[in-house]
């Protein structure tokens, strides 16, 4: 069953809204932007919901600041992102994706089903996340990077503290599947993580690590050579 339909006055969609969507505050859709049903675009916060609980979709909608999404998205159902974001153009994002505040997505990024940015994270131009990915709050993702599935990037090296230190995932670095990466690590620009590993350390540009913890082995280039042979293998 679609949820309630809901765009604000104050929202200026130049794009195609489902029913079954809610767009709140000074949102703005941009052009050819497809927004699925049972999506909430400009979520409010946290701190807005426990001042003054809303008791109804209007009261819900004055709290909301917005969000911006650019032109040629898709926002596909199950979708909340939350008010201070903002989206480039040509961005997709599966099913499901949680955005919280503060969070930016470069133009061409795409970010896979049921994953989460969870907290003010950026998201560099053509990043590729795939489905069930979770990034925390102060993760920076640079430009042209892959992110495998399920993979799990971790801001607080003594849970539960204070003291919260975000991870950096440099350009057109790879992040295999299942990969969890510790708080506060670098990985440097073109490094590969091999599905699995845990990165408990910085990661050189460049370089490839495996294992737990993530021990170097090899180098991009020789990954690029062994993905070359297996795409021109018959």
């Amino acid at each position: 069953m679609s949820m309630l339909s809901y765009i604000s006055p104050r929202a200026r969609i130049r794009g195609n809204v489902v029913q079954g969507a809610l767009v709140l505050g000074p949102s703005e859709i941009g052009d050819k932007t497809y927004v699925d049903a049972n999506t909430i675009i400009g979520y409010p916060s946290r701190d807005k919901l426990l001042r003054g609980p809303p008791c109804s979709i209007n009261e819900l909608d004055e709290l909301s600041d917005g969000a911006r999404i650019g032109s040629l998205c898709v926002v596909r159902a199950g979708c909340v992102i939350y008010e201070g974001v903002e989206v480039g153009d040509r961005v997709e994002l599966g099913h499901g994706v949680l955005v919280r505040r503060g969070s930016f997505i470069g133009s061409g990024a795409r970010i896979g089903s049921g994953s989460q940015l969870d907290g003010a994270v950026t998201v560099g131009e053509e990043t590729n996340i795939q489905s069930m990915a979770y990034l925390p709050h102060l993760t920076r993702v640079g430009r042209r990077v892959f992110i495998g599935p399920n993979v799990c990037v971790t801001n607080d090296r003594y849970p539960p503290s204070s003291r919260l230190l975000g991870v950096m995932i440099e350009d057109e670095a790879v992040v295999g599947a299942g990969a969890i990466l510790l708080a506060g690590v670098t990985v440097g620009a073109g490094a590969v993580i091999a599905a699995g590993s845990v990165v408990v350390r910085d990661v050189k540009p460049g370089e490839l690590v495996l294992g737990c913890p993530a021990q170097p082995i090899s180098d991009r280039r020789s990954y690029e050579e062994k993905k070359r042979r297996y795409e021109e293998a018959p």
